[in-house]
């Protein structure tokens, strides 16, 4: 092809009229630059040509114009420093042609790829009066480097191009690029397919089809990323964007934390894959840990045909035909791709290079080839992987640590009091990041009495947090000193118009006398508590509403008095537990059955079970109000054990086999101890943890309850034949004891973590 071939700007359309913008300033610079890259594009056998204009003030190049085949022509940046690496700044700085052919820095070329897969040449376009910019060619590495009879080809295409912006110079046209290049695709310029290579991408043949396809792909998988809030849609976007169409066995994500590298998630056939990855330390030179560096790796495989040395005549700067090591064993092709952006599109400076996040690992069932383009691809959509990782890590970072902060707010336990059995449950909105205000805790008065609180502040903000953590804080600090609910309710409103905050708060209160049923409620702008009546009857504890706190209004805040029977439950909470507009807590209260001595643990979970969608952070707090009989309080013990106290499992057995001794609950001993020997030992292995162990003696029942910090429920397991799942096992046989020989157990959240519990009936007349 020579000038004769393409565009000329000054040609006229077919009906004789001056072709539309040609005449002006604009439309000519655009048909001069579409002219140059068109004819550099073609006479250099280039996927791409790109020209770079001056900004006007001289301080950086711009892509004017890039023209070529897709997907080449979105790896050319759009803007670089005069004094970057790229080479049309190099050419325009040293006054020569420049060439980029980065060094592999993997010693075997059979395990390494270039991280760009073109080579580029660049040519100054100057005057010795003007500098104008730069003109640049891209082609596949598989082409070989520029010979000088094609550098002197691209020089006179250069000097051509000088020449006509030196015209439209002289005519007064503005030689300047736009914000953004112009693209315009240029047909012929496609690479030709090697031998062997598969049809993945488009229709073998038709020009643009593979390239157009390939971007499809990355453009769906960008939208796709974008709205991925979990990894587990980070996965299944790469299953559908990345390992389905290039036919891949298996996929996995990793990451790269403390020295060692941990799956993230993976897709397919991937066990083999997620052992080889998992916990591997990023020194150990496997191909995943080298990606890590930044290079992708792309390795080819072998048929089972093949055996001896590698044919390094045929191998390729991205992987030659490698054999396997045992003659005769088909190797399968594998590609590392770190997930970090490439800089070959990042057009504004960055303070830091991008880091790289983790390595995107893909298998396959057998020996493949990895073209130019599909890379180039491929790196760019790990990039985009690796965003997508870096902001949900980032998220479920702000997550958890909101979460602890929540925790670390709420009481670690709730007190023991007699004749009152209480349990909390605390469930955070669905928002991520977003903290709340909602807190419940349990205190002791002086007097005996024991007050149930719940609030709730406004908002979800770190603030709403902190005013939570201080108005708690103030509530036990009132409490302690023998404050009644209104009076308490009195003096942290006044406390809260020091603090600084515009946050209101709501509140509940309740002062229980143990002793005879009598609880005094106060409200600050809360709902009412609900009572649960022995016979299943629901009814609210009436008091005045009375105003949030906050408002700093003069008038008191008014109680008012209720007496209970035995056997009721105390129900408070916030607004999350109930709909919007609707507190429909006290309708699915009733409608929940009772059965024979009702289980706190399991009311609360099925209150929690029925609430509506998590928009707000939900609190609830129950009591229920023993009594006795005779008049005595239940028996109650407690003993905790520290983390890393070895003699704790034996502190534990002893500790319920006295105490059960001296309840005269002897009957229960030897099944009690063994259980609690189970329980105790998971809570120190598992949790790594102190552990609280109670046990309380009711009428006709006993209960244990082992306390740690673990967040992860325990789960039961049966027995396996193989060794993987006979080591799972391991750790859950001991619940399947506690369900043979319990009459009813469970596992509850606590404030920081979970409790285990249960109940084992007392035989004889006691238990009747």
């Amino acid at each position: 092809m020579d000038d004769r071939t393409a565009p000329d700007p000054e040609a006229a359309r077919p009906d004789g009229r001056e072709r539309e913008g040609a005449g002006t300033g604009r439309g000519a610079l655009t048909a001069v630059l579409h002219r140059t890259v068109h004819q550099a594009a073609h006479r250099l056998h280039a996927v791409a040509a790109a020209v770079y204009l001056l900004t006007p003030d001289g301080g950086e190049l711009r892509a004017a114009m890039i023209g070529g085949s897709p997907p080449s022509v979105l790896t050319l940046p759009g803007r670089m420093g005069l004094d970057s690496s790229y080479a049309s700044a190099r050419a325009l700085a040293e006054h020569e042609v420049a060439f980029l052919a980065e060094p592999d820095p993997f010693a075997d070329p059979e395990h390494g790829a270039l991280a760009y897969p073109y080579t580029v040449a660049s040519i100054p376009l100057e005057t010795e009066e003007r500098r104008y910019g730069a003109l640049t060619v891209l082609r596949t590495e598989n082409r070989g480097g520029y010979s000088d009879a094609d550098c002197d080809t691209l020089a006179r295409i250069g000097d051509r191009l000088v020449d006509l912006l030196s015209g439209l110079h002289a005519r007064g046209v503005a030689i300047a690029p736009g914000n953004l290049p112009v693209l315009i695709p240029l047909f012929g310029t496609e690479p030709p397919a090697e031998d062997g290579d598969p049809v993945v991408w488009g229709v073998p043949g038709l020009p643009g089809s593979a390239g157009m396809s390939l971007l499809y792909a990355l453009q769906r998988l960008t939208d796709m990323l974008n709205r991925a809030t979990t990894m587990e849609h980070v996965i299944g976007v790469a299953e559908f964007c990345v390992m389905a169409p290039l036919g891949a066995r298996a996929l996995a994500l990793a990451s790269a934390a403390d020295g060692r590298m941990w799956v993230l998630g993976h897709s397919g056939a991937s066990a083999r894959l997620v052992r080889e990855l998992h916990g591997i330390a990023v020194h150990s030179g496997t191909s995943a840990a080298r990606a890590l560096l930044g290079r992708p790796l792309f390795v080819r495989g072998a048929p089972a045909t093949l055996s001896g040395p590698s044919d390094r005549s045929r191998s390729g700067p991205y992987g030659g035909d490698r054999r396997s090591e045992r003659e005769g064993k088909p190797e399968a092709a594998a590609a590392y791709l770190p997930l970090v952006g490439s800089r070959h599109v990042v057009d504004l400076p960055m303070a830091d290079a991008a880091p790289v996040v983790g390595v995107c690992c893909l298998s396959f069932d057998g020996p493949r080839t990895f073209p130019p383009e599909e890379r180039a691809v491929l790196s760019m959509m790990a990039g985009r992987l690796g965003s997508a990782v870096q902001r949900i890590e980032l998220s479920t970072g702000r997550q958890a640590l909101a979460e602890s902060m929540q925790k670390r707010l709420l009481p670690a336990v709730l007190a023991e009091a007699p004749r009152l059995t209480t349990t909390a449950r605390y469930r955070s909105a669905q928002t991520p990041g977003e903290v709340g205000g909602d807190w419940y805790d349990v205190l002791m008065m002086p007097d005996d009495r024991v007050l149930l609180v719940l609030g709730d502040v406004e908002g979800h903000t770190w603030e709403s947090a902190a005013v939570m953590g201080q108005l708690r804080t103030a509530v036990a600090a009132y409490a302690t000193e023998g404050h009644g609910p209104a009076a308490l309710l009195g003096r942290t409103d006044r406390l809260l118009s020091r603090l600084g905050t515009e946050l209101l708060t709501t509140c509940c209160v309740l002062a229980v006398d143990t002793g005879t049923g009598a609880v005094e409620v106060a409200l600050a702008g809360h709902p009412a508590p609900l009572a649960r009546l022995p016979d299943g009857t629901v009814r609210r504890l009436w008091a005045p509403a009375n105003v949030p706190l906050g408002l700093h209004v003069r008038d008191p805040y008014r109680p008012r008095e209720h007496t209970v029977p035995p056997g009721t439950v105390l129900v408070l909470y916030s607004d999350g537990v109930h709909e919007r507009d609707d507190d429909d807590v006290r309708e699915r209260l009733g409608r929940l059955d009772r059965p024979p001595g009702i289980d706190l643990e399991h009311l609360a979970d099925r209150l929690l079970e029925s609430m509506p969608g998590r928009r707000d952070d939900a609190a609830l707090l129950l009591a229920r109000y023993e009594g006795t009989e005779d008049g005595t309080a239940p028996r109650v013990a407690h003993l905790h054990i520290h983390r890393r106290d070895l003699s704790g499992v034996r502190q534990a057995r002893g500790f319920v086999s006295e105490c059960l001794h001296d309840w005269r609950l002897a009957e229960l001993a030897e099944d009690l101890v063994l259980i609690t020997s189970e329980l105790v030992t998971n809570a120190l292995v598992h949790a790594g943890s102190d552990v609280d162990l109670r046990l309380r003696a009711f009428g006709d029942r006993v209960r244990l309850e082992v306390r740690d910090s673990g967040s992860d429920p325990p789960v039961p397991t049966a027995y396996s034949l193989t060794e993987e799942g006979s080591a799972q096992a391991e750790h859950g046989r001991g619940l399947y004891l506690v369900d043979a020989l319990a009459r009813i157990w469970g596992t509850s959240p606590s404030g920081r973590g979970k409790t285990v519990w249960l109940e084992m009936g007392i035989p004889g007349p006691a238990g009747r």
